[in-house]
């Protein structure tokens, strides 16, 4: 956030601000952003209003193809559905790269992202390398 936005929003900071300023300073800047809000207003209710149509148009689209029996598919000209699948798709788990056996015994792979496990990097700090711990 810019320091003039945090100012106009901060009563105590924005009449530190304007301490300095007559009455008439005070009142033109009361009118400049009262000018800004209606403008902001009107810009507000205009998009509204262009949602509104458009959401009005679009139901009258769904009616008429209900009305003449046509579907997605026969607009698109192909099948929709598996390009919605395969975006939904997960990807593999990556295999583990890195193999140590921790202090209590047990085996703990890494892939090479993320975190490194604590037991590898205290392996790593004590002097060993990365490269001993790699899964053959």
């Amino acid at each position: 956030m810019s320091d003039t936005l945090k100012i106009l929003l901060h009563e105590r900071r924005l009449k530190a601000a304007v301490k300095g300023l007559t009455i008439a300073e005070l009142e033109a800047v009361k009118e400049k952003l009262e000018r800004i809000i209606d403008d902001r207003r009107e810009e507000e209710a205009e998009m509204l209003k262009m949602e509104e149509e458009k959401l009005r148009k679009v139901e009258e689209v769904k009616r008429l193809m209900d009305e003449l029996g046509v579907g997605l598919t026969e607009l698109v000209g192909e099948d929709v559905t598996p390009a919605v699948a395969s975006t939904t798709r997960k990807r593999a788990p990556k295999p583990p790269k890195y193999a140590i056996i921790d202090a209590h015994g047990e085996r703990i792979t890494w892939t090479g992202q993320g975190r490194m496990p604590n037991a590898l990097k205290a392996a790593i700090e004590s002097g060993k390398s990365l490269e001993d711990f790699l899964i053959k």
